[in-house]
């Protein structure tokens, strides 16, 4: 099959430190190489890939170093791009949100779009009722709820290259919270949570100019407690030490999240994870197998102790089974097939006509 990945072009694929979609859009283009497939990776110059590379901008947004820059016109950019070249691929696949959608009215029914973000903000509604012929994907089920009429071809889950992270038989002794300093990923509740249990917590996060009034502001003075450490932005090649030498992971979440990709790379290391049962984390989580799912404090101390006794390579095995980059693969593979299945070629040249009805097809989410 011939197929296009069109990543978002804030991050490098993969990301050199912090970064989601890029990651995952990184990992699922390999995968499918790997299975075979002829896949072509439209991205930032400095993309790291097995697949073709179209690079369409010299490299991403978030480290250009350039002060000036507009993302929307990178983006424009790629499109026109992915645009002059579409009669090359069976399937153009795109994680860009809905920023495509008035470009490739005329064929729809051979793409795929993942929404990676929260959908509960004010304007998407009418976005994606106006153009209602976009198979979507959801990275999880509860990721849908404030759009549940909308064409979702499917739910797929996260998964990562399992060779990239090594799992870790035994831990260091302290707990470990990895990813982005917000008010909404509490990090103030890891801090708790530590204090209460006298451990040792390892903070990996970065801090958007957007969050440095609250991290200055509540977590830097909590930082003097001696039993805090503030690592900062970490990449792929130290999370392996940094995940698998902890006793555990906290996700203390306070908003609807739509995925928690860090929950899957500490299970990867063999590590459980403690998280608050909010947005995907119900889907994630086994709870007592791989984590706890916790509601307040008291309860998050308590899973602690108990997520220390847990078998870590069976944690692992769980993340081998549900999270690889094949896996994940293999689901988006059933929906490709399953959308040409349902769509007619075109030769090129020939637009084909608008689906009437949207396209309603069995999840591809597995529990």
């Amino acid at each position: 099959m011939k197929i296009a990945q069109v990543s978002p072009l804030y991050e490098a694929v993969p990301p050199t430190l912090y970064g989601g979609t890029e990651r995952v859009v990184a990992h699922l283009t390999d995968a499918l190489v790997d299975l075979g497939h002829e896949v072509t990776l439209f991205s930032s110059a400095e993309a790291q890939t097995r697949a073709r590379l179209v690079p369409v901008r010299d490299q991403a947004i978030r480290l250009d170093p350039a002060p000036l820059k507009s993302d929307m016109a990178a983006h424009m950019a790629m499109l026109a791009k992915v645009r002059s070249m579409a009669d090359q691929f069976d399937v153009i696949h795109f994680h860009t949100d809905m920023i495509h959608f008035p470009f490739f009215e005329d064929r729809a029914g051979r793409t795929v779009t993942t929404l990676h973000g929260r959908l509960d903000l004010k304007d998407l509604p009418a976005a994606y009722d106006a153009w209602p012929q976009f198979p979507l994907v959801s990275i999880s089920d509860d990721q849908r709820r404030p759009l549940p009429w909308a064409n979702w071809a499917g739910t797929v889950q996260h998964g990562m290259d399992a060779d990239l992270y090594r799992p870790s038989d035994r831990s260091s002794g302290y707990l470990a919270f990895l990813g982005r300093i917000s008010p909404e990923k509490r990090p103030d509740r890891a801090i708790e949570i530590a204090t209460r249990l006298g451990m040792r917590l390892k903070i990996a996060a970065k801090v958007d100019a957007a969050d440095s009034v609250y991290f200055e502001s509540r977590i830097r003075p909590l930082l003097d407690n001696p039993l805090i450490e503030f690592v900062g932005e970490i990449g792929d090649g130290a999370k392996s030490e940094f995940l698998g030498g902890a006793d555990a992971l906290l996700f203390p979440i306070d908003w609807p999240e739509p995925f928690g990709l860090v929950m899957i790379e500490a299970m990867a290391c063999g590590t459980p994870v403690i998280a608050w049962p909010n947005g995907a984390a119900p889907e994630v989580i086994e709870d007592g197998a791989t984590g706890y799912l916790v509601s307040s404090i008291d309860e998050a101390v308590d899973a602690v102790r108990r997520a220390i006794t847990l078998d870590r390579s069976a944690i692992r095995a769980r993340f081998e089974l549900r999270f690889s980059a094949t896996a994940m693969a293999q689901r988006y593979l059933d929906i490709y097939r399953e959308l040409l299945a349902r769509t007619p070629y075109a030769p090129p040249g020939i637009e084909m006509p608008l689906p009437t009805t949207t396209l309603k097809m069995p999840s591809a989410a597995v529990a």
